[in-house]
């Protein structure tokens, strides 16, 4: 069982995911097609289980990094098809830009950045439950 600030916290922080996903999805969502499994986006409730995009993240206690603990940011295609590299960093790159944006407004008085972490992009600074 899970601390409820916990659970409350990860749910703001899965809303902004999913707005940054929604963005996503109206803005590139038509370049590639679907993988067969894949339905269209907004076919279901679950915003990661649809469309070509899946904006989400995973906790690390950030043992061996610079940055310490935070979530790591994880955008994925959900298509077949050959994503060349230039595009693939430019949507997440548009796509970190879109949640530098949400943070604040899904953590009113927290101070959160996005930094990069080796290769990928992280959640980083004030963690703590107490304002969830």
């Amino acid at each position: 069982m899970r601390h409820p600030k916990a659970e409350s916290w990860e749910r703001r922080l899965k809303a902004a995911f999913d707005r940054v996903n929604h963005y996503l999805e109206e803005t590139y969502g038509h370049l590639y097609p679907l993988h067969p499994a894949r339905p269209p986006h907004g076919s279901t409730s679950s915003p990661e289980s649809d469309g070509l995009f899946d904006v989400g993240g995973v906790f690390t206690a950030g043992f061996g990094s610079a940055h310490g603990p935070g979530y790591l940011v994880e955008i994925r295609f959900g298509t077949l098809a050959q994503v060349p590299a230039e595009v693939r960093e430019q949507i997440e790159e548009e796509a970190v830009a879109r949640l530098r944006e949400e943070l604040p407004r899904a953590f009113p008085g927290s101070t959160l950045s996005i930094e990069r972490d080796g290769k990928a992009y992280k959640i980083v600074g004030d963690l703590a439950l107490g304002k969830a």
